[in-house]
C-alpha cells in the first residue's frame, strides 16, 4: 500500500488514534449532539475512544448519522437495484452528484441494509480542509482526489487515481464510489464527464474493453424531491454567467451542513445494471492507430441509464410546466415517460402519480420559488429561470 499512502483511507490500525483526535476536538459536542441526541457527551466521547477499526466507526457512527439524516430531513429514503448486484463482487459506483456528502453516504447506508460491504469514497482534496474533517473522512473509507494543477500534474494525479481505483476493486476487493463529473450538478443536467471514463482506463492499456469491464461500473441515479442547496446553486449559476465564480472560505463546509439539515422530502436512489463487456465493446474504435475506447460513447451510455433511472417527483413536473408557460405534459409525453428503461433493459413506470400534482404540491413549490425574491439581483427573471431548470431539466432530459 506504500505507493497509495498519500491518498488512501485509514487502515484499521490507524483508527484508535483518529478516534482519540475526534473525541478531543472542540467541535465534538456539536457533532455528538446531532448523531446521538439526548445522550451524555462524555459518555459518547468515551465510546468513540473504544472503536478499534473502520467497521466500528461506520457501523456505530456513520450508520447513526444516516439514520438521523433520514429521520430528521427526509420523508422517505429508498434504493432500488441492489438486489441485482452480487454481494461477493466489487463494483465501481458512478453516481450523478447532487449533494457533497449525502449522495455517497446514503448509498453506504443502503449497501449496509442490503448485506453488501460499504465502498471506498472519493473525497476532493479541497474538502479536506481541517484535521477533524480529514479524520472523519478517512475513517469513513474516503480517499483523497487531487484536482487542478499543471497539465503534467493533472495527468500524474489522474493516473495515480486510476491505479488506486483498479487496485481497490481487483486486488483490495473494495468497491468504490465516485461522482460522474467534477463537482455537483447545479443545473439539474446530469452528464458524465468523458474524461472520467478516460481516467478509468489509464491504469490498464493492454485491453481497453476489459480495462473498463473488469471495474464492474454501476451507474447510479439519486434524486431529491427538494434539491440539496437549490437556492445556493441557482445563485452561484446566476453570479457565474459573466465571470468565474470564486468560492468563499468555508463555503464547501456550509454546503455540507445545508445538505444535511435542509428538508429533502423523498430521496430516491437507483443502482442500474453494471456495464458489461457486451455494453462496452461497440465503443471500441477499430480505426484508431491503436485500439481505444470512444469515451464519449461510454459516457453517453451511462447518461442514458442515469437519466432514465432518475426518479421524478411532482416538483419536476411543476417546474417544467412553469417554464413552458403553464403548458402541461401531453398524454403522449406521459406515455413516453412511463416506458423508459430503469435498470438497463428492464422497463418500469417512472412517472405514475406525476400526471397531475395536487394543489398543495403546487402551492408548496411556488412558496419555495418565492424565496428568490429575498435576493436583490438585477435580473430576477433570470435567477428564477435558472432555479426552475434545476428541477425541470431531469424531466426534460427524459423526454429528449
Amino acid at each position: 500500500m506504500n505507493s497509495f499512502d498519500d491518498i488512501r483511507p485509514y487502515r484499521d490500525d490507524e483508527i484508535p488514534a483518529a478516534m482519540q483526535r475526534i473525541a478531543d476536538s472542540p467541535h465534538f459536542p456539536l457533532l455528538a449532539q446531532y448523531v446521538y441526541p439526548g445522550q451524555d457527551i462524555d459518555r459518547v466521547r468515551n465510546v468513540m475512544r473504544q472503536f478499534q477499526n473502520v467497521y466500528d466507526f461506520q457501523h456505530e457512527v456513520m450508520r447513526c448519522v444516516n439514520e438521523q439524516v433520514i429521520a430528521r430531513s427526509t420523508t422517505s429514503f429508498t434504493c432500488e437495484g441492489l438486489e441485482g448486484l452480487d454481494p461477493a463482487r466489487r463494483y465501481l459506483f458512478v453516481s450523478n452528484h447532487r449533494d457533497i456528502m449525502l449522495d455517497a453516504c446514503l448509498l453506504q447506508y443502503a449497501l449496509w441494509q442490503h448485506g453488501h460491504e460499504t465502498t471506498e469514497i472519493t473525497f476532493g482534496a479541497n474538502l479536506m480542509s481541517t484535521p477533524l474533517v480529514i479524520d472523519i473522512g478517512k475513517a469513513n473509507k474516503m480517499f483523497r482526489v487531487e484536482r487542478g494543477g499543471t497539465p503534467k500534474e493533472f495527468y500524474a494525479s489522474s493516473l495515480h487515481l486510476s491505479e488506486y481505483i483498479r487496485h481497490c476493486i481487483t486486488e483490495k476487493h473494495q468497491s468504490v464510489w465516485i461522482a460522474q463529473r467534477n463537482g455537483r450538478t447545479k443545473d439539474g443536467n446530469d452528464r458524465t464527464d468523458p474524461g472520467l471514463i478516460r481516467m478509468f482506463g489509464m491504469s490498464r492499456t493492454d485491453d481497453p474493453v476489459q480495462a473498463l469491464a473488469e471495474l464492474n461500473i454501476v451507474p447510479v441515479a439519486v434524486s431529491y424531491e427538494w434539491e440539496s442547496c437549490d437556492i445556493n446553486k441557482a445563485l452561484e449559476l446566476y453570479k457565474s454567467r459573466n465571470a468565474p465564480y470564486v468560492k468563499q472560505p468555508g463555503e464547501d463546509l456550509q454546503s455540507i451542513l445545508t445538505g444535511v439539515l435542509q428538508p429533502k422530502g423523498k430521496v430516491q436512489m437507483v443502482c442500474c445494471k453494471p456495464l458489461t463487456t457486451e455494453d462496452i465493446q461497440p465503443a471500441m474504435q477499430t480505426t484508431a492507430r491503436r485500439p481505444a475506447i470512444d469515451v464519449k460513447a461510454i459516457a453517453s451510455l451511462m447518461d442514458e441509464r442515469i437519466i432514465a433511472a432518475y426518479k421524478l417527483t411532482p416538483n419536476n413536473y411543476i417546474a417544467a410546466e412553469i417554464l413552458r408557460n403553464e403548458d402541461r405534459l401531453t398524454p403522449d409525453e406521459i406515455a413516453l415517460l412511463d416506458t423508459l428503461p430503469i435498470h438497463g433493459d428492464q422497463v418500469e413506470p417512472t412517472y405514475g402519480e406525476l400526471v397531475e400534482p395536487t394543489s398543495q404540491q403546487r402551492e408548496d413549490f411556488n412558496a419555495h420559488l418565492a424565496k428568490l425574491e429575498l435576493f436583490n439581483v438585477p435580473e430576477p427573471s433570470v435567477l428564477r429561470d435558472i432555479f426552475l431548470r434545476i428541477y425541470a431539466t431531469p424531466l426534460l432530459n427524459k423526454l429528449a
